[in-house]
């Protein structure tokens, strides 16, 4: 399949602006924290005195005659998993970008990072349903897969479920995998599902916000209509009123975004729509570094 120029002329200039802060920001930041989490079998050694009995090999004892067990060393391979939200709401933007823009920023930001460490790199892109999967795998080629799907792949649905997604994820990750979970979380009850995908994997929430989500501009009177369900009502946009529910709706969504996360322990960091995506992210890699 032939990709447009326009595509591959942004995703290219999402790969120099990306690998710079992957190079000169983000460079062992990456490495640091998110290095291999499982173990897996290297040789065996005969048996000295205080040695784990669980280790022997009772098959190679019975044919050497003498005791032998299995040594291990650290993976430091891993797979990095994006979920990525595509629903309705991630295209709202009051400034230079919509979400989606800024939250396709992010996730090559982790791409990068993660082929710099030579890991695997799958992608779920959700809705109301799982809109796309792509397997886990390493290489250049296969990021450049990734940030097209996140900038130009068109979803069937403009709403949200992300129980089903993480339930989607947790059947067919068979491997402990680092999860980034991107999103603006403009959902609910999907507190069991992420508790029971952090149980058998690492489960970061990235919550993508907009300063006009709760810092409504003063345009006067418009039509306003709500991305993920289709109704359009008219609202007067200079009322104190109205801009005092807009601030309230969003604080109080923030602070049960908060308390689910601490329910379920998953970690997070919030990003804006804007230029700065990348501090936040920064921050939470040296927050991170500094609890190992």
């Amino acid at each position: 399949m032939t990709v447009p120029a326009e595509i591959l002329k942004k995703v290219k200039r999402i790969e120099i602006d990306t690998k710079k802060l992957v190079n000169n920001v983000f460079s062992g930041e990456y490495h640091t924290k998110f290095k291999g989490q499982g173990m897996t079998f290297s040789d065996f050694r005969e048996y000295v005195p205080g040695d784990d009995v669980r280790s022997i090999s009772w098959a190679l004892m019975a044919r050497a005659g003498k005791p032998y067990i299995k040594t291990y060393e650290e993976e430091r391979e891993m797979t990095l998993m994006l979920m990525v939200d595509v629903s309705g709401s991630q295209h709202f933007g009051s400034k230079n970008y919509f979400k989606a823009e800024t939250v396709a920023m992010v996730a090559a930001t982790l791409a990068f990072s993660a082929t710099k460490n030579n890991d695997q790199i799958g992608l779920v892109l959700f809705s109301d349903e799982v809109e796309l999967y792509v397997p886990p795998k390493k290489g250049k080629a296969h990021v450049y897969r990734i940030l097209r799907e996140i900038l130009y792949f068109k979803p069937k649905s403009t709403k949200t479920n992300m129980a089903q997604a993480l339930n989607f994820v947790r059947g067919v990750l068979k491997k402990k995998a680092t999860i980034f979970l991107l999103s603006d979380f403009q959902d609910k009850d999907y507190d069991d599902a992420l508790k029971y995908l952090e149980k058998k994997h690492e489960v970061i929430a990235g919550l993508i916000q907009d300063q006009g989500e709760f810092n409504f501009p003063d345009v006067g009177l418009i039509d306003l209509q709500d991305a993920e369900t289709g109704e359009t009502v008219l609202i007067d946009t200079s009322s104190p009123v109205f801009q005092a529910e807009m601030k309230a709706k969003f604080e109080t969504e923030f602070s049960k975004f908060n308390q689910k996360l601490r329910k379920t322990g998953v970690q997070s960091f919030t990003f804006q729509a804007d230029d700065n995506y990348h501090k936040p992210l920064l921050a939470f890699f040296r927050r991170r570094r500094g609890q190992r």
